[in-house]
């Protein structure tokens, strides 16, 4: 069975608390769940799936939808190209001290506690490898090392890695944890109504500036995390659509890329596929797949995935499904369903039939 990581900016408070209450129907696992709430809610979705480069199902393939942390992908790879050019050593120690700034409790549904709980034995004097932060970054979503390797990658490398991958549509990526706090920052007085007003009211452009001035205060004042302001469900949402975006056209391009083994050298492959195909550590997975790389996200209206794979065959898979403006039941159903929605998407002829039937009517 492939194996599921939810992955996300951890939002939602007390998911699974809810999910017990919902009952078997919500939480039960139903590929068809997926693929119905696609069909059904076009103005909510986006969807590429390409296979062996023929385009099997599309929905909306140019709409710019928020990203959550599938983003990360774009630091992965720069990652990944400055490891193989000498520019950095994956080796190279990072004091965990130094990520600890960036982690602001209950608001990444306890990724970066699960990874620091993965690695207990791998940790030499309060250190770690840069290569297991971006693991991290990767299979468990921790935001502080994303926003750390923001620094350390050079935030204007990150963002000229979308033209050299010839992405179409993609916004700027800019500092993800720094913006929980902007409203905080520019509007210390205001809540509900008014802060969202604030808020909504400002250019991108603002908004962005304000991320750079809270990354440094979270820098060098432990203190400044320890209020994170007014972040109603309301608040959230303008921040979650303002999260850097693009579209399933560009995402399933990066999957194409990264599946080739041809567009990347051999050594950029090599630093990618140690911290994308994290799926291949479950030994039932290896059984039937050659290569296959994952990144998702979530927040409380969001949920995304791009994912690629060679199975034992040599049939490749590409698809990326971004859907946004979800309820919360919506969320916590979708979440419950993907893994099975994606198994079936790369294992399954007659559910890929079934989804071609469906969207491309």
């Amino acid at each position: 069975m492939l194996r599921k990581v939810l992955i996300g900016l951890g939002i939602i408070v007390g998911l699974l608390v809810l999910m017990g209450a919902l009952g078997v129907y919500y939480v039960l696992p139903d590929e068809n769940k997926v693929l119905n709430f696609i069909k059904n809610n076009p103005d909510k979705s986006s969807m590429l799936l390409v296979r062996n480069d023929t385009v099997v199902a599309s929905l909306n393939i140019d709409k710019v939808m928020p990203l959550a942390s599938t983003v990360k992908i774009i630091l992965a790879i720069e990652y990944a190209e400055q490891c193989a050019k000498g520019q950095l050593n994956a080796e190279e120690l990072v004091l965990l001290s130094e990520l600890e700034k960036f982690y602001v409790p209950n608001t990444d549904g306890g990724a970066h506690k699960s990874w620091l709980e993965s690695i207990k034995g791998k940790v030499a004097d309060g250190k770690i490898p840069i290569r297991e932060a971006v693991k991290g970054m990767i299979k468990y979503s921790s935001n502080a090392n994303t926003e750390w390797l923001l620094d350390r990658l050079g935030i204007e490398n990150v963002n000229n890695r979308l033209d050299s991958l010839g992405l179409k549509n993609h916004t700027e990526i800019y500092y993800i944890v720094s913006s929980l706090f902007v409203g905080k920052e520019l509007f210390p007085d205001l809540k509900g109504k008014e802060l969202q007003k604030k808020l909504t009211d400002l250019s991108q452009n603002e908004y962005i500036a304000a991320t750079k001035k809270i990354h440094q205060k979270l820098l060098g004042d432990t203190l400044y995390k320890k209020n994170i302001g007014d972040f109603g469900m309301d608040i959230q949402k303008i921040w979650s659509d303002r999260l850097p975006s693009s579209t399933v056209e560009d995402y399933v391009s990066i999957m194409k890329k990264i599946n080739s083994r041809s567009y990347f050298s051999e050594n950029v492959q090599r630093y990618l596929d140690e911290v994308m195909e994290y799926v291949l550590e479950n030994p039932a997975n290896k059984e039937w797949l050659e290569h296959c790389g994952m990144k998702g996200g979530s927040t409380a209206f969001v949920l995304t995935k791009a994912l690629y794979a060679t199975d034992k065959k040599g049939n490749r898979t590409e698809m990326a499904y971004f859907l946004n403006d979800l309820s919360l039941l919506e969320n916590i159903r979708l979440q419950m369903s993907m893994n099975e929605f994606e198994l079936k998407i790369l294992a399954n002829k007659e559910f890929r039939e079934k989804v071609k039937a469906e969207l491309m009517k």
